[in-house]
């Protein structure tokens, strides 16, 4: 096998090495005999007793040896070590193996005098799920070789597969044997394109095979350094494992190891047996039939001609560890002899070979405990069994998770029918805003995405949460980004402001315009019976009830907030007072005409024109209140109109506002209730009929404001108050100016008092 001429190669080139190293065990030359153990319990116990005795036929005696052997160099799996070691511990005899790292075998109980020089893979797991999510495959297949080395690896793989949010599709324990690695892969594998392989053992070429011929081709598999590459020729393009990524043992090139190898020759080494077989199984020689010595081959014939298929020319893991362990024999044997010199009985004296177990405190210090990085592998396949491995990155688990893998993605050459980085998700990333939410009974890998609740973003891929956007910020439509707010308020530049300004203002210029007429015909009788000042003030007041809607329109400030509530509150007290005033005027006219003089003593002296500034104080004094408590101030609503911000006033004591409202209400239903009493007094200009109607609708108004605006937010708030306002307000002048406007302007003939009373004799009942 080209693996074992390598690994004899390797031992060889250490041997030899350490033999012309002039300050490595100067004066003493390493020899070595070669033993094999065949796989069978009786022949494994034979040859140990022929390495410790020199024959097999009496114990505990050293015969036909010249020399003593200090160490055994072995690539014992734990199964044939369980059975050489208490062997070999009996005599204390060094175990030095190079075979792949046993945690079972690092017992110093139960193995005291084996020892191990091959690299820990402790780091092999965190290797494999970092290139997992390093190309993002999170639905993965693990098949796993039966044993303690294997279940160690389940568990280790798990959980960093757990920590890192990667899912397994399917885990596969399986055996040595080929019916077992068949059933386990040929149902299994169809769900994922990525599966992970960990080799226990050597033997499993023939199953490699034996999976190559039942497995489809378009599988990414990930395997570790015990993988061995078949090199029987068959058609590798179509083998399974073209493009396989393998995770080998970083370690350093050895100096001269392939100007040795290409030297090496059966002819150099005639006591290697499988150098000589396997050269003539290469270069066309023939074996003589006297002595089987080559003859007949080709001349000048390398090692180094050889395809990597044949023979590869890198140093393989296990020609490494080889390497090592002759060293670290040679150097406990160099600090064994070196501290026996030291010693003062010693000195000048001849040096003599000590007994093997006296090397064990020297072949404990030569142990390597520190985790290994790996060289992260591909290996490519071409016709005729002709292979390539290239070499794709590292993988050092000293450095930080992100950071610890390079892999050129550009050199990849991936399986049969893949022509890009493959995927292997169970599924589909969620875009940036959507977030993820489990299928119920399945894996975490296994996942819907939804849409992120209004106002949420999800600006990254996978997101578990949605994140709710700041107040001053609002969702893109796509929900991956927070924008900022707008600031708006009800501006004049607005349309709603603009209408809103344009009403008020030709409300209240229309008001001075019915003042203003009422002034130019103050002597006629309509103007002089329904009290020309009352009618003036309320005109007066009404001018500002329609102005007020301004202090509502534009960037609210302190000052206007706290004016529009005040000045709200008293010239609407100051018009309902006046409509109060005027009705009780009405029907004190009335009263003077019966007998007694208390009535006309309240009528003359003006008594009715005091309610006002009486009504007015008391509103003041509310006002005052709620100022002085807890005063309306500049507030924002970020929740009312999508992608902005709305400054505007908040009324501060909700309850203050109600008791201002209240006792207008209040004021509007006294006057109403009397101005209903006194509508059907006869007289041609009683306009008490007039001011019951006005009532009602700013009643009407105000009592539907009150649900309107509890609905409402932002702008449409503040927007349907300056409607109430303006509203209440046309309704007092509609009610009670425009009947009059329409006798003075259309009807002049009604208003002369001559017309008055002569309806007055000629009609009977006056109307």
């Amino acid at each position: 096998m080209p693996n074992n001429n390598q690994n004899y190669l390797a031992f060889i080139f250490a041997i030899e090495e350490i033999n012309k190293n002039l300050h490595l065990l100067p004066n003493i030359s390493l020899g070595y005999e070669f033993h094999n153990l065949i796989h069978s319990h009786w022949r494994i116990l034979e040859n140990s007793f022929i390495l410790l005795t020199g024959q097999h036929e009496i114990p505990n005696y050293m015969c036909g040896t010249e020399s003593q052997s200090v160490a055994v160099l072995s690539e014992t799996l734990w199964g044939t070590s369980t059975q050489i070691g208490p062997l070999l511990e009996l005599y204390k005899f060094p175990q030095v193996t190079f075979g792949a790292f046993d945690t079972m075998l690092t017992d110093s109980g139960q193995y005291p005098s084996l020892y191990q020089v091959a690299p820990k893979d402790a780091s092999l797991a965190l290797g494999m799920v970092s290139l997992m999510l390093h190309f993002s495959w999170t639905w993965v297949g693990l098949l796993i070789t039966e044993g303690h080395k294997g279940l160690q690896f389940l568990s280790d793989i798990r959980e960093e597969m757990d920590r890192n949010k990667v899912c397994a599709a399917f885990v596969k324990m399986v055996s040595t044997t080929v019916v077992s690695y068949l059933s386990a892969t040929k149902t299994e594998t169809a769900s994922v394109n990525v599966v992970i392989i960990y080799y226990d053992i050597d033997i499993l070429n023939d199953v490699n095979y034996n999976i190559g011929q039942h497995l489809v081709t378009w599988k990414v598999w990930v395997t570790n350094s015990q993988w061995h590459a078949d090199m029987a020729g068959r058609n590798f393009i179509l083998d399974p494992f073209h493009g396989i990524l393998v995770f080998s043992h970083h370690h350093e090139e050895i100096s001269g190891f392939q100007n040795f190898v290409q030297e090496a020759t059966p002819f150099k080494y005639p006591e290697d047996t499988y150098l000589v077989m396997y050269w003539s199984k290469n270069f066309r020689c023939s074996l003589s039939d006297s002595d089987c010595a080559l003859k007949n081959c080709t001349p000048n014939a390398s090692l180094a001609w050889l395809p990597p298929n044949k023979f590869d020319m890198a140093m393989s893991d296990e020609s490494y560890s080889i390497y090592n362990a002759v060293y670290a024999v040679a150097h406990a044997l160099h600090e064994m002899l070196f501290e026996e010199v030291q010693m003062p009985p010693m000195r000048n004296r001849e040096v003599t070979m000590s007994s093997p177990w006296q090397l064990h405190p020297f072949l404990k210090n030569t142990q390597r405990k520190l985790d290994s990085e790996y060289d992260i592998l591909n290996f490519w396949n071409f016709p005729e069994g002709l292979r390539l491995k290239v070499k794709l990155g590292t993988f050092s688990p000293h450095i930080l998770l992100g950071q610890n893998m390079s892999v050129s993605k550009d050199m990849i050459e991936w399986a049969t029918g893949i022509t890009q980085t493959p995927r292997s998700v169970c599924s589909e990333s969620c875009n940036p805003g959507f977030r993820k939410t489990s299928r119920e009974g399945k894996a975490a890998c296994c996942f819907d995405c939804i849409p992120c609740p209004e106002n949420e973003i999800a600006n990254q891929t996978d997101m578990e949460q949605c994140m709710k956007c700041p107040d001053q910020q609002y969702a893109n439509p796509q929900k991956d980004n927070c924008l900022q707010k707008s600031v708006t308020f009800l501006a004049y530049e607005d349309s709603l402001g603009k209408a809103l300004t344009c009403t008020a203002v030709s409300l209240a210029i229309l008001t001075a315009a019915v003042l203003e007429l009422f002034v130019k015909h103050q002597d006629t009788p309509i103007v002089k019976a329904n009290n020309r000042a009352l009618s003036y003030v309320l005109l007066i007041s009404l001018i500002f009830c329609f102005l007020c809607p301004l202090l509502f329109i534009g960037r609210p400030n302190t000052a206007t907030c706290i004016l529009q509530q005040t000045t709200f509150g008293v010239v609407f007290t100051v018009a309902i007072s006046t409509v109060l005033a005027k009705t009780i005027t009405v029907v004190l006219a009335f009263k003077v005409t019966a007998p007694g003089r208390r009535m006309r003593k309240l009528l003359v002296s003006g008594a009715p024109n005091s309610i006002i500034p009486t009504c007015s104080l008391i509103q003041l004094t509310l006002c005052g209140i709620w100022m002085g408590t807890n005063p309306p101030y500049i507030d924002t609503d970020a929740h009312s109109e999508h992608g902005h911000i709305i400054i505007l006033c908040n009324k501060g004591s909700l309850t203050a506002f109600y008791c201002v409202l209240g006792y207008l209400g209040s004021l509007a239903l006294v006057s109403f209730t009397v101005a209903f009493l006194a509508r059907n007094l006869p007289d041609t200009f009683n306009e008490a009929k007039f001011l019951t109607f006005s009532m009602l609708v700013f009643c009407s108004v105000w009592v539907t404001f009150l649900p309107v605006y509890h609905s409402t937010k932002g702008k449409v708030m503040v927007a349907m108050e300056v409607f109430s306002i303006l509203a209440s307000s046309a309704g007092l002048l509609g009610c009670i100016f425009v009947p009059k406007c329409y006798i003075i302007l259309l009807r002049p003939d009604r208003n002369s008092l001559g017309t008055i009373r002569n309806k007055t004799h000629s009609g009977g009942k006056p109307s």
